[in-house]
């Protein structure tokens, strides 16, 4: 009897589930309902504890979204790890993945939360370390250490919690003391979310293989922090300092995000500091009070970067596994279609005119001119998405323009594990910001903007695009040792603890296990024991009475001691 293939077969599955998640999330659209499931394993005098699903409208849409791009990155992942021995553990794996980010969406219990939260921290780990090399290792550690971070947030919020008497998060109350509480899930969100200065994780986790980067970094973990806090907003809302310190936060990360990327040449981790630049760009949105133009632009950036991923894990794979942009390059005869996915994705990215993003991120930017917000911030947004404009146009001519500098001994092909998932993630990322302003009309206000606040992020589009082509002269050693090193927040991350632990175990092992610890068990403790012993035996001898006036006197001595 044949045996059941997991990696042949999951595809499939998953893209009949979210078209039926798909049709489900319209239906409960049109009936603007949410249906709540409780059920009660036990209930006591302060709280009960049960088991809760939600279905709404954004949480099946989301939900059908990391369906349809993990049925993707799984019939990608057939070719791109076809040579690996473990490619049914590594399908396991994805799948569970998925189901812990599905479990984080329908779960609206404080508790049962905790369930996928912590199942998408592990499995992440897991698939970080896949390669087992020590560059993969060390990504590894710091995506874990990270993440627990996150996890012992959570697990304090729902300590502090408990006086509401439930941990359902749709009734949640805001409180004198529950500041707290919306400090500490502010926190878990910006771990998950890669914000500063939690950011260093998501440029190392780029050491796991490239499916999983393609799922970890469009839909699943990053998304995360952002979910959690769409789903905490009406409770977060309530305290007047969460909206601006979640907008500096965003505002930072951006800015970190885009001045890295400038100078990065690794292909993988470009992607992966546009993912924080655009996470970057939800956070802001989110702190300037546009909750559902932040639902948007996550769903749609799901799209396009998965598309970008599974486009550049392409070029990966036929330039021998290196991911060195400079190798690469004029792929438009080769791989025709790989090299038109790219151009849609980065151009959807810079939010260029009826793309995808361009429906989300060029609403923000002109819903952000109404609100008060510093100058300084508002530099910072508009230089930041200029340099996404700059990166993005940098990384298509190394693709398509730049000659190639690799060795000509290239087998280069786009087989149909390759050609379906980009043709299927192209649609989205082209007409999904058109449908999602149908089926999400986003009207906040009246605005009434000049023909020149409309053009603003044109401009800045076409501005940073142009300054790719000024081949500006940023080779400073110190600036670019900064820019590299993401200012410094991987040393700041790692070296600390690392140094912390070390020294502290030198200076345990100098002072205590090889000084005078060591010197007083063997020599002076062991000779007074023994000299002791000795006089007990000779008491003992003599009179049972000194024995036992003895042996009270060293009770009292050791109770003595002890006290």
């Amino acid at each position: 009897m044949p045996t059941l293939k997991v990696n042949n077969y999951s595809p499939l599955m998953l893209m009949v589930i979210s078209m039926f998640i798909f049709t489900l999330s319209i239906v409960l659209m049109n009936k603007s309902t949410i249906t709540i499931l409780e059920f009660n394993f036990m209930s006591g005098y302060f709280s009960s504890m049960g088991f809760s699903l939600i279905a709404d409208f954004k949480g099946t849409l989301f939900s059908g979204v990391v369906l349809f791009i993990a049925a993707n990155v799984l019939t990608f992942s057939n070719l791109y790890m076809s040579s690996d021995k473990f490619i049914r553990r590594f399908t396991i794996l994805v799948l569970l993945f998925v189901l812990s980010m599905n479990l984080l969406i329908y779960v609206p219990n404080l508790i049962m939360l905790l369930l996928g939260w912590d199942g998408l921290g592990i499995i992440s780990f897991i698939l970080v370390i896949y390669y087992q090399s020590p560059k993969s290792l060390a990504a590894g550690m710091i995506t874990a250490i990270t993440n627990r971070i996150g996890d012992v947030m959570i697990l304090l919020c729902i300590a502090l919690t408990m006086n509401q008497g439930h941990w359902n998060i749709m009734s949640m109350f805001s409180d004198k003391g529950m500041p707290l509480q919306m400090i500490f899930l502010l926190i878990a969100a910006s771990t998950k979310s890669a914000q500063m200065p939690f950011s260093s994780w998501l440029p190392a986790a780029m050491a796991a293989p490239t499916p999983v980067s393609a799922l970890v970094h469009s839909s699943t973990l990053v998304t995360a922090g952002v979910f959690l806090l769409l789903r905490f907003y009406p409770f977060m809302h309530s305290f007047k300092f969460f909206n601006m310190t979640l907008m500096s936060a965003g505002v930072i990360t951006m800015a970190l995000a885009s001045f890295c990327a400038m100078m990065e040449t690794d292909m993988k981790k470009i992607i992966a500091l546009s993912t924080l630049s655009q996470l970057g760009l939800m956070m802001t949105s989110l702190g300037l009070n546009l909750v559902d133009l932040t639902f948007m632009h996550m769903v749609i950036h799901a799209m396009f970067k998965a598309l970008l991923f599974v486009s550049a894990g392409t070029l990966i794979n036929c330039h021998f596994h290196s991911q060195d942009l400079r190798w690469m390059g004029n792929i438009s005869t080769q791989l025709p279609m790989t090299s038109s996915c790219i151009i849609i994705a980065n151009l959807a990215m810079m939010g260029s005119p009826f793309l995808a993003a361009f429906y989300s991120k060029d609403t923000i930017l002109e819903l952000s001119m109404f609100f008060f917000n510093p100058l300084i911030s508002m530099i910072i947004i508009y230089s930041s998405l200029a340099l996404t404009s700059f990166y993005s146009v940098r990384f298509m001519y190394y693709i398509i323009l730049h000659p190639m500098n690799s060795t000509s001994l290239i087998n280069i092909t786009e087989p149909n594990n390759v050609k379906y998932p980009m043709l299927y993630l192209s649609i989205p990322s082209i007409m999904g910001g058109m449908l999602m302003n149908w089926l999400l009309p986003v009207n906040p206000m009246f605005n009434m903007l000049s023909t020149t606040h409309m053009l603003l992020p044109l401009i800045i589009v076409s501005g940073g695009a142009t300054l790719f082509f000024l081949k500006l002269n940023l080779n400073w050693s110190n600036f670019m040792s900064l820019i590299m090193s993401m200012w410094f927040l991987t040393p700041l991350s790692t070296q600390p603890l690392i140094n912390l632990s070390f020294k502290a175990s030198k200076l345990y092992l100098e002072l205590m296990d090889q000084s005078w610890m060591e010197l007083v068990e063997k020599n002076y403790s062991l000779s007074n024991i023994m000299s002791m012993s000795n006089k007990m035996n000779l008491l003992s001898d003599q009179s049972s009475t000194n024995f036992i006036f003895a042996c009270l006197m060293t009770s009292m001595m050791m109770m003595f001691l002890n006290m």
